[in-house]
């Protein structure tokens, strides 16, 4: 098990906490972002890095059949807690427990999207790549990524720096490592300093 995997299992129930607030926040930006991103035209998703599960609740409320996947166990089964049964007229959720740096253990265009979400901010570069690649393997039309954007905060900066990620070169680079990995690259700003980034597969 990985540092940052041993964290992560060690703060998830913290994490759970917010379920509520991150599902409220999501509905809000993919609601604004609805022209450039219509989930209507999918059927079907993976999560990589779900955490809790608040994002892949979400995208089941827009009619897609979603898959969560994540390292940490902990996680995961705050996720399938707060996921709860789906009902028979609902589309399906589930949750897997793997690392998309090891490889996603799907065959390639396994689903119509793929998504991530305050993930690769915290990847080194070559990790990043890995990420970029796989997503775009197992997707079938387009790659998303929600992370932050240009714009930081001293907060941040302080908590990022802590973490030890790659927070500092990701947010330089960001839009150029998904131009060279994809070809294409629609940025969506969606508050102070986050921003949905869209790829799609050609």
């Amino acid at each position: 098990m990985g540092k940052k995997t041993f964290l992560f299992n060690r703060i998830a129930a913290v994490y759970g906490l917010f379920f509520n607030w991150q599902v409220r926040n999501y509905r809000n930006i993919f609601d604004n972002a609805k022209e450039e991103l219509d989930f209507s035209n999918y059927q079907s998703v993976i999560d990589i890095g779900c955490g809790t599960g608040a994002l892949c609740k979400v995208l089941q409320e827009y009619g897609l059949g979603v898959t969560g996947l994540d390292p940490a166990e902990a996680m995961l089964a705050i996720a399938t807690k707060k996921a709860g049964k789906t009902e028979p007229n609902e589309p399906f959720i589930r949750f897997i427990h793997g690392d998309v740096l090891n490889g996603l253990p799907f065959r390639d265009k396994s689903f119509d999207l793929t998504i991530s979400s305050y993930v690769a901010h915290g990847l080194m570069p070559k990790e990043r790549l890995i990420l970029y690649n796989e997503m775009r393997r197992v997707a079938r039309h387009t790659a998303v990524l929600f992370d932050y954007n240009e714009h930081r905060s001293l907060i941040t900066d302080i908590a990022e720096w802590l973490e030890g990620g790659d927070y500092f070169n990701f947010i330089g680079n960001i839009r150029d490592e998904l131009m060279n990995q994809f070809g294409n690259l629609k940025v969506i700003i969606t508050g102070k300093r986050s921003a949905i980034y869209i790829c799609k597969i050609e």
